[in-house]
């Protein structure tokens, strides 16, 4: 009829209860290299203030990505209205154990004028997650406690901010590919082979600097990785030259899983072992 007024004619339940009131918001923040305009979505408890509560323990997730140019890479590609839908293997469970979590902040790797985005890989990704975590602590959500991660190409990152940068506490690198001599003819949006451009594989692969990794690196994988290039082997090599040179790691293998892991106990214990080296790491959440 003619009545006017709002009637609810739904009653759905929220599918994750413990994700009601959590706290998500679009943060813009500058690169100091070169001024690039980066953006990440920040996941914060449900009550948490930073000015009541002081900073949390955060982890930040992340996947590189090249561009051709700069307007490409500073375009947002997400909304802090989409609804939060928590996967399996989302990096969003940790909100729920107290800690702030950076979800997919900028990791833009440009190449502008002719240049292969590649050829200062490691300085571009080392900016851009400083800024990221410049801005987390500017906020006061953060202070020096903060762990990176990230799958596959993520876990790539991970294990390079490690060995390149001194910021992060903790690192997690799910299903990746360290040794990028491994992988000689191209990956990602590499072109070139290893023949053509040694010296950008060889600074771009965190095998090769193992020995500068001094935050403890956990390491997943599944048994029966069919990816290409994120062999089995990858994980196994770099925990074995990082146990050799003294630093803290853990190797995790996951029975008969893929690059992405299926099974309910693989999911399960994945989780239970990145709460235990966060927990270990960072103290815990809030």
């Amino acid at each position: 009829g003619g009545g006017g007024g709002e009637r609810q004619v739904t009653a759905t339940e929220h599918p994750q209860p413990s994700l009601l009131g959590v706290q998500k918001s679009l943060i813009k923040y500058k690169r100091a290299s070169d001024g690039l305009e980066l953006s990440g979505m920040l996941y914060l408890p449900p009550g948490y203030s930073p000015d009541k509560d002081g900073p949390l323990p955060c982890l930040l997730w992340a996947y590189p990505q090249e561009f051709k140019n700069i307007s490409a890479a500073s375009q947002v590609q997400d909304s802090p209205h989409r609804f939060i839908r928590v996967p399996p293997t989302s990096p969003l469970l940790w909100v729920s154990r107290g800690y702030a979590v950076l979800d997919d902040p900028s990791m833009p790797i440009v190449g502008e004028g002719g240049k292969d985005e590649n050829d200062n890989f490691v300085e571009q990704l080392v900016a851009s997650a400083e800024a990221a975590c410049d801005e987390l602590v500017r906020m006061g959500v953060a202070d020096d406690r903060v762990a990176v991660g990230g799958h596959s190409y993520g876990a790539f990152m991970t294990a390079n901010l490690l060995a390149h940068s001194t910021r992060f506490k903790a690192g997690i690198g799910r299903s990746g590919a360290y040794n990028r001599l491994l992988t000689p003819f191209g990956f990602q949006s590499e072109e070139r082979t290893l023949w053509e451009a040694p010296s950008a594989y060889l600074q771009m692969s965190p095998f090769m600097h193992a020995d500068k990794v001094e935050a403890p690196l956990l390491l997943l994988h599944g048994e029966s990785d069919n990816n290409p290039g994120t062999f089995p082997l990858q994980s196994e090599r770099l925990f074995q030259a990082l146990k050799g040179l003294g630093k803290t790691a853990r190797l995790v293998v996951l029975p008969l899983e893929s690059h992405g892991y299926a099974a309910r106990e693989s999911v399960l214990h994945m989780c239970h072992e990145m709460d235990a080296w966060l927990d270990k790491h960072l103290g815990g959440g809030r």
